[in-house]
């Protein structure tokens, strides 16, 4: 899908864009069937080793997890994309429907930014310590990078693999709050990084509900939070950046990878195997040199 003068021009005025249906399901089912197979092989060795006592086989996609994780949330820290790092989870990366929309804002030469996610966000007090780090405080997405990207703009693409409604954690953004730059943030225990209170702006909160197929394009200044799951049913999304190659990820510690160039297609990544082991590596690194990802001061929960 191309997108329309109308439609850009909406994201430069508001800082956000929804596509209804800008996917299709053959886009996304393979990224889908990959973690069904993942929680399926490790529901099974999760009840053979006595921790649960049924791998709810019949359960639909957006239960299942939340079912097992009632008796053992043991699978739940190995989900996210670097860690799973599958086959179809990086062919989604270089989606063609996806850049096509993409390339509208950032440019034909596109870099898939390691800022990637998949994020299972389970019902409230599943998730091991009953913090879930997908539900995340009011901040900018420029406010979780390195200063060196603080010129670049970098996309945020934002899509569900299941149903995004408020009651199991849409987003809320403030819209027509970018222009100003970043905002002052800190880390705050148990919740993570967020914007300072003082520099919270006075503005309209507008919940996206949004089904699969959808897709949000965001603006990196946008205000946005993530709330908590007050349903029974897991709200899987995919959290995704891109940005105009050659410029600086603000994450160098992981690795990013052009994912579209006409003008130099043989820099593209396209073995499975090469991204899998850029991941290792640049894990195995970090837990040596323990990077800190956010650039913000700690302060204690409130």
């Amino acid at each position: 899908m191309r997108l329309t003068q109308e439609q850009t021009g909406q994201f430069e005025e508001q800082g956000y864009l929804v596509v209804r249906d800008a996917l299709t399901d053959a886009d996304l089912d393979p990224v889908i069937e990959e973690y069904e197979a993942h929680i399926d092989r490790r529901a099974a060795e999760l009840k053979s080793e006595g921790k649960i006592t049924d791998v709810h086989a019949g359960a639909p996609f957006d239960r299942r997890l939340a079912l097992i994780c009632r008796e053992c949330n043991e699978i739940y820290p190995e989900l996210d994309i670097m860690y799973l790092r599958g086959r179809a989870s990086f062919a989604f990366l270089r989606n063609d429907n996806l850049l096509d929309m993409v390339e509208a804002f950032v440019g034909p030469e596109i870099t898939c930014s390691p800022i990637q996610h998949i994020r299972p966000k389970l019902p409230g007090g599943l998730a091991p310590r009953s913090s879930d780090p997908h539900v995340v405080p009011w901040h900018q997405d420029a406010g979780v990078t390195w200063e060196e990207a603080d010129p670049t703009f970098i996309l945020t693409v934002w899509l569900p693999l299941s149903s995004a409604i408020a009651e199991n954690g849409c987003l809320q953004i403030m819209p027509r709050t970018h222009g100003s730059g970043l905002r002052q943030h800190v880390t705050r225990g148990g919740e993570g990084t967020v914007i300072t209170d003082e520099e919270m702006p006075d503005a309209e909160v507008l919940t996206l509900p949004m089904e699969k197929r959808d897709v949000l394009f965001l603006h990196k200044e946008i205000p946005h939070r993530s709330t908590s799951n007050r349903s029974d049913t897991v709200r899987w999304s995919m959290d995704l950046r891109y940005q105009q190659t050659g410029t600086p990820t603000g994450r160098p510690f992981h690795p990013d990878f052009v994912a579209r160039s006409p003008t130099r297609p043989e820099s593209v990544l396209k073995d499975w195997a090469d991204w899998d082991r850029l991941w290792a590596a640049a894990q195995a690194q970090a837990a040596i040199d323990k990077p800190r990802g956010h650039r913000w001061p700690s302060v204690p929960k409130r």
